[in-house]
């Protein structure tokens, strides 16, 4: 597969749903994208300033800081307390390390890429881009001979599924009998909701009870943008296998893959503060509780949606239907279509726009006609 067989980029099937709910006399309701729409922390963009003197070539290991600070962070908010700076690496931004993965990790025809049935698109589009053949499957027992990379996200977008510790350990199990890669996307493991997830943390595929000692062929992948706005900074990085952390490096040398030096610095500062943190997820759960209930008054049915920034949501039609009848009171949705083939009937809420918004939404749903 090349570039040019890459499928026009699916948001711009949404134009219209976006026309339609702008004419609305109070105005859009943009819930579509889960980008962030609040304040990148003092904190940060002080440490951003701090370092804009940036004459020199960036480390595409890392800066010590940066990677210390990664470490200190997975022993601190994820239960894995043994990693050292050579399990891990900045990325520019997740979204370039999900794409690349399997042709950095030398993929090709012939090839497996397996990745949740409902999903960021973006784990198929690596794997063609590659060559592989991606294969949607979330039973690991699913999982065929021949599959050389695994992509489990958790929480999951848009479903906020969230892998147990059991879960993890038996994906674990069946890959090793496989002899293939899994990668766990990671990026909203800081935004549980429901179940298990209000009072224990969402478990990493790196923890110690998943792992059985052995972080062989295992990576995680984390984000910043979501719990500390970081979106702009494109500020992410992976951890876990020494010997793949190790390989991945010295491609991305040669690929001139390295975050900018400002944007390391920041990393590491938002990485040993938790207070920012904290205070945001408040600001999501404020929302949630906001959006929820007017969702579900509305007709509508949320699925899983246990944690992550997103509401599942179906009132069992068409997702197109959804989405026009949403449009019309002024809401945009994201269309589950987007994130699966068995994702026909449902929609994606994201709690990304400012609280004002959001509680002009729960009004909407509460008082209009569906």
């Amino acid at each position: 597969m090349s570039i040019r067989d890459l499928a026009d980029y699916p948001w711009d099937a949404v134009a219209p749903y976006r026309e339609r709910a702008s004419q609305h006399p109070q105005g859009i309701v943009d819930l579509s994208i889960g980008s962030p729409v609040d304040p990148t922390p003092e904190i940060i963009r002080r440490a951003l300033a701090e370092a804009t003197d940036a004459h020199a070539y960036p480390q595409t290991v890392g800066t010590p800081a940066l990677r210390e600070a990664i470490v200190d962070w997975y022993a601190r908010r994820r239960g894995v307390p043994d990693l050292t700076v050579d399990n891990v690496l900045p990325t520019i931004g997740s979204k370039e390390l999900v794409a690349l993965l399997p042709t950095l990790l030398g993929l090709g025809e012939g090839d497996i890429v397996v990745h949740p049935r409902v999903a960021y698109p973006t784990y198929e589009v690596g794997a063609r881009v590659a060559g592989a053949t991606p294969l949607p499957a979330d039973d690991p027992a699913e999982w065929p001979d021949g599959t050389k990379l695994i992509w489990i996200n958790t929480p999951g977008n848009p479903d906020g599924r969230t892998w147990s510790i059991s879960e993890l350990a038996a994906a674990v199990t069946r890959a090793r009998e496989l002899g293939a890669v899994l990668a766990s996307d990671e990026c909203y493991a800081e935004l549980g909701w429901d179940g298990p997830w209000v009072t224990e943390p969402v478990p990493s595929v790196l923890d110690p009870r998943v792992t059985g000692g052995s972080r062989a062929n295992l990576l995680s992948v984390y984000s910043l943008s979501k719990q500390s706005n970081l979106a702009g900074y494109r500020a992410a990085f992976l951890a876990g296998c020494a010997r793949i952390v190790g390989e991945l490096l010295t491609a991305r040398k040669h690929l001139g893959l390295m975050p900018p030096a400002p944007v390391q610095h920041a990393m590491a500062v938002a990485l040993r503060d938790d207070e920012h943190v904290a205070a945001q997820k408040e600001l999501y759960r404020e929302r949630r509780d906001l959006l929820r209930p007017a969702v579900e008054a509305a007709g509508f049915r949320v699925d899983g949606s246990e944690a992550g920034l997103y509401l599942w949501a179906t009132e069992g039609r068409d997702a197109w239907e959804s989405m026009q009848r949403l449009s019309e009171l002024g809401i945009l949705a994201g269309p589950g279509p987007f994130y699966g083939a068995s994702s026909g009937e449902h929609v994606r809420l994201a709690l990304t726009a400012p609280s004002e918004r959001v509680a002009e939404a729960a009004r909407r749903l509460l008082g209009g006609n569906l």
